[in-house]
């Protein structure tokens, strides 16, 4: 198949949730589902009642039954939990795994992108973060056990995904390198993902979707499309104003006047060296214009990804009351959006959009008590017993210390797992309150009036393609 010209961004934690994804994929161009949290996300919708009955839809599709219906049993609630009540817990990911983690990640995997390729041919993609190591390998399996097409990965460097694809669409074993503190070159960490362990016997046949890196400089995308352990099928390369996690400026950290990192010529990519490398690659970060498209495509990519634009559409998971008051900030032209050198545990500038009563409000910030019961944003390190331990830079202090953190490090670090997830409707409550949400988009936020109706302030994701590509994209491929 050709490649698409837009492909629509996997952002936060169910913002491009299946609804998303699907409706961009029936217009011809790549839906993306975001995987990160899936078995966070699926766990508290069944505690919800699975509104409309789509995941027991997906689950009767999932080629184990006894798995889908041990995960039915152990969280669905019938009518849904009544308001304030806490969600049950999930398991956290660790190096060892229980079974009912990774069995919930599978299925979790299989039942978004199921989802997402119901009832058309449209093209649908899974994008993770290579910083959210641990899931990894059995949220690939379960996306591709449905059929996934494309992989999309970045926030950090992805050499080793290729391969694993390779081995899971042959029915092998594969092994992913976890970054542990501590760690030596010659005894990483390893960890392995068998699909014999969910399929003793006929396993079933997988195509190996494509494989795409999201990647912010020439250098990067030469070492990925020579050194990674497999084929690289193109790149998507994301600029500084890009929502979510941005690559940190190149060379010592420099702070604006209002605290944010200060990007420079040589943050720019070299995209004469990308296009030397002969692979397909879409440009990101405020292209949701007719003019920045065509830009693009003077240059020699394949299209844009765009994101933030479908961030505040009617399919997109965020809130309504959320969508609503970015939307009247957008109208009024007070919409802002912050780079935060600090917000997330892993070190990377995190893009949030600044909202009163979200994590983004010093006083609401401040209200929380820090707590990391997700986990998916951890660092592993090797303790001197040769133990690995786990840790947050966005947990309490004190907890952080103790396990070896600086606590210079955990000052103004948000709960992004938490936060992320409230911001899509599903907080968790702690003493009968509701985590905060925290929404993250890019620069482009202020700009989205354009797609405003005089009437509305919604529109929806083919809205989107229609004013990218002209009125006949938007229609059903």
């Amino acid at each position: 198949m050709s490649n698409p010209v837009i492909i629509q961004g996997g952002m936060g934690v169910a913002v491009s949730g299946w609804r998303l994804a699907r409706a961009v994929a029936v217009t011809g161009q790549l839906g993306v589902v975001s995987g990160t949290l899936l078995p966070v996300v699926q766990a508290r919708v069944l505690q919800q009642g699975d509104p409309g009955g789509h995941l027991r839809r997906a689950f009767d599709h999932f080629p184990l039954p006894a798995v889908a219906e041990r995960v039915w049993r152990d969280y669905y609630v019938p009518g849904g939990l009544p308001p304030g009540v806490a969600f049950k817990a999930v398991p956290m990911p660790s190096l060892e795994p229980s079974t009912a983690f990774t069995e919930l990640a599978v299925l979790a995997n299989f039942a978004e992108v199921w989802l997402a390729k119901e009832g058309h041919a449209g093209r649908i993609g899974l994008n993770l973060l290579e910083k959210i190591q641990l899931p990894t390998l059995p949220s690939l399996y379960g996306a591709m056990l449905a059929g996934v097409d494309t992989v999309l990965m970045g926030a950090g460097i992805p050499r080793s995904i290729p391969g694993a694809l390779d081995a899971l669409a042959r029915g092998e074993a594969a092994e992913l390198k976890i970054d542990v503190e501590g760690d030596t070159p010659e005894a990483p960490t390893l960890l392995r993902f068998d699909p014999r362990s969910l399929f003793p016997a006929n396993l079933p046949a997988l195509a190996r979707p494509q494989f795409l890196a999201i990647i912010s400089s020439a250098t990067l995308a030469a070492t990925l499309a020579r050194k990674s352990n497999g084929r690289v099928d193109g790149f998507v390369v994301e600029g500084a104003v890009a929502g979510g996690h941005n690559a940190p400026p190149r060379g010592p950290l420099q702070l604006s006047p209002a605290g944010e990192p200060v990007y420079g010529p040589r943050d720019l990519p070299d995209l004469p060296k990308i296009r030397e490398l002969g692979l397909p690659f879409w440009l990101a970060g405020a292209f949701s214009r007719p003019e920045k498209l065509s830009e693009a495509l003077a240059t020699g990519a394949a299209g844009v990804q765009v994101g933030t634009a479908f961030a505040l559409c009617e399919e997109s998971g965020i809130i309504p009351d959320l969508k609503r008051r970015l939307r009247e900030l957008i109208r009024s032209g007070s919409a802002r959006v912050f780079t935060d050198p600090l917000a997330s545990p892993t070190g990377f500038p995190f893009k949030v959009a600044q909202l009163k009563g979200t994590l983004s409000d010093a006083a609401a910030y401040v209200s929380r008590q820090r707590i990391c019961d997700l986990g998916y944003l951890r660092t592993l390190f090797r303790r001197a017993d040769g133990s690995v331990g786990y840790r947050c830079a966005a947990e309490p202090e004190a907890d952080f210390v103790r396990k070896g953190g600086v606590a210079a490090d955990a000052a103004g670090r948000k709960c992004l797992c938490n936060g992320l997830a409230a911001t899509v409707g599903l907080a968790q409550f702690r003493r009968g309150l509701p985590e905060l949400p925290i929404i993250t988009t890019g620069d482009e936020l202020t700009q989205l009036a354009r797609f405003f109706k005089s009437d509305s302030d919604s529109y929806s994701a083919a809205d989107v393609i229609r004013a990218l590509l002209g009125p006949a994209s938007a229609q059903p491929a």
